[in-house]
């Protein structure tokens, strides 16, 4: 699907989207995780039951104020707010495109957004239903949570990793399926029917590959010093470590990791440790340091170092988008990524007191294929960028709580 520059964002595919599920639906073969449907069966190819599909991206925000759990879930089709479960303490949010992972000291809160796409290769689906409290994971806040369309593994501070039914997850219960022996540095990532995971062996961590019962199938040659950060892309897994990344990609049930280095040594404090990126995309960015940003571009294998003002927030869309950095002046900055070049920038979004770096909850920019969001906590609002077209303030949703915490669901 390819958004032109300058289109309504929830309108401009509804007449591509519409032919691809006319066509390439009708005349796949079904091969997706799903079971497919007996030919007498008058069940659609793409179905999911409880969910209605659409022609076009159904995206959310799920929205959380920690101070007092209110929680938050804003329809950005309809501009609708909806009124969800409490959530107290919640210190930091993630989200695997439906589910939010909002982390408490008692474990990790699930909501299930009601928003999702499946991605086909060749052509996609969207979904939406109704929004639900799911319950919680055990464990600590620290816990890491990872997921692709089988499986969830959360991963705790102390390494030990609990793999969850994703299935199970989607009817609106939890199921622990499996407890994986020993412990783990970092996130354990679900890849390619298996689970990679970095062992600790000596002063060294070693890159292995896990079966969905946690018993090792393959030990990659590659070193990793201080793993920190991954992302999945369309060309495989990334895996930050000391002097760059891994790109760790599966073919035939075979995995290779391949080493992309920085050009040169980089100091601790301004390595990638974590990534940003719109879901799927293979440009990732990560604060390089207190004022600049890298933007490592996976299908090139090429690390940008971007100096900007001092950053608060950082991620781009990739395929020839800006770079978007919240810095501490309040406003949202555009860089050209191939140049430096500093090309474009809001009024101040933020009030002085949001422009930190370091505290939890700090201001964050989602973004998908045609639009941007950053959450001005303070001021109770979300604001949504165009930044194909100078970075304009397209709308901005006024809300009855402060979200500190925030996550884009849908894409």
């Amino acid at each position: 699907m390819t958004v032109r520059r300058n289109v309504t964002p929830w309108a401009s595919a509804a007449l591509v989207l519409t032919a691809l599920l006319a066509t390439s639906c009708a005349r796949e073969k079904d091969n997706d995780a799903r079971p497919a449907a007996s030919s007498s069966s008058p069940t659609a190819h793409g179905y999911v039951e409880g969910a209605q599909e659409a022609a076009e991206q159904q995206s959310r925000l799920i929205l959380n104020d920690p101070a007092d759990g209110d929680s938050r879930v804003l329809d950005l089709i309809t501009g609708k707010v909806h009124k969800t479960a409490r959530i107290e303490g919640a210190n930091r949010i993630g989200t695997d495109g439906r589910f939010g992972h909002l982390h408490t000291s008692d474990g990790t809160h699930v909501l299930d957004s009601g928003a999702w796409t499946v991605d086909h290769g060749d052509h996609v689906h969207y979904y939406s239903a109704a929004i639900r409290d799911v319950g919680a994971f055990p464990g600590s806040r620290r816990a890491q949570v990872r997921s692709d369309v089988v499986v969830t593994a959360v991963t705790d501070g102390a390494g030990k990793s609990i793999l969850y039914d994703r299935s199970k997850l989607e009817k609106g219960r939890i199921a622990a399926s499996r407890t994986l022996p020993g412990t783990y540095t970092g996130a354990v990532v679900p890849f390619g029917e298996h689970l990679l995971a970095f062992t600790e062996e000596g002063d060294t961590s070693r890159l292995v590959v896990l079966d969905r019962k946690g018993r090792r199938v393959a030990s990659l040659d590659a070193d990793c010093a201080s793993p920190l950060g991954d992302a999945v892309t369309r060309r495989g897994v990334v895996l930050g470590c000391a002097d760059g990344a891994l790109l760790v990609r599966a073919e035939d049930g075979a995995f290779t990791a391949e080493k992309i280095p920085y050009s040169g040594d980089v100091p601790a404090k301004e390595r990638a440790a974590s990534f940003r990126q719109r879901p799927g995309s293979d440009t990732l960015t990560a604060p390089a340091g207190d004022d600049a940003v890298w933007v490592l571009d996976v299908t090139e294998k090429t690390w940008t170092r971007v100096d900007t003002g001092p950053v608060v927030a950082a991620t781009t869309a990739g395929e020839g988008s800006p770079l978007l950095v919240l810095e501490t002046d309040g406003s949202l900055h555009g860089y050209d990524i191939a140049t430096g070049k500093h090309i474009a920038r809001t009024e101040p979004l933020l009030t002085e007191n949001e422009r930190v770096t370091t505290d939890d909850g700090a201001p964050v920019i989602e973004v998908d294929r045609s639009r941007a969001y950053v959450n001005d906590a303070q001021g109770k609002k979300v604001y949504e960028i165009d930044y194909n077209d100078n970075l304009r303030v397209a709308r901005s949703f006024d809300l009855d709580i402060e979200p500190v915490l925030m996550a884009e669901t849908g894409r």
